[in-house]
């Protein structure tokens, strides 16, 4: 059984990308493993702002927030799934701020795999190439990280409209491979 954790970075509950995450995690739960979904965005999580406090007391940050517990949940997973609508394309803040914040115990944060989600209203994929780069980077930091696959929402603006696209199709059967 794997524990599978899902990093949902949209702001908007029930948003596109939120929806995916829904579907990929109902995949996950059907085929008998273990899934968490943490909305990044309704967490208090400070910016890193590079201090390196971490560095000298074993990974403690310096800022008390939601983080810590975010950071343990990525260590103890077997399964990461990173979620993200495009933002000037990027990934957004929310998203991103995790990221950076895996500082303080990334080292720690190792021999995962790596699904992707991403939302864009821009119906060429080609505008979700940068966002998948970032997820990318991210990973490439990630000791043993293994990418195992990608989703892209394409030509959805309005909340809700990736309902019964294909899309979420593919996130609940990527979810049920886990």
């Amino acid at each position: 059984m794997k524990k599978v954790l899902i990093l949902s970075g949209s702001p908007r509950i029930g948003g596109n990308s939120d929806i995916l995450c829904d579907e990929f995690m109902h995949g996950v739960k059907i085929s008998g493993n273990l899934a968490t979904k943490i909305n990044v965005a309704q967490k208090k999580i400070n910016y890193c702002n590079a201090c390196y406090y971490c560095r000298n007391h074993g990974g403690e940050c310096i800022f008390n927030d939601d983080m810590a517990e975010i950071l343990s949940a990525m260590i103890a997973a077997d399964v990461i799934v990173l979620a993200s609508p495009v933002y000037f394309y990027s990934i957004n803040a929310q998203l991103k701020t995790v990221i950076d914040r895996t500082l303080a115990r990334w080292l720690e944060v190792k021999n995962k795999e790596f699904y992707y989600i991403i939302t864009c209203a821009d119906k060429d994929v080609k505008s979700a190439q940068t966002t998948l780069d970032c997820f990318r980077g991210f990973a490439a930091c990630v000791q043993g990280a293994k990418e195992m696959g990608v989703i892209f929402g394409t030509g959805v603006y309005d909340k809700g409209k990736i309902t019964g696209t294909a899309a979420a199709k593919q996130a609940y059967e990527m979810g049920l491979k886990v």
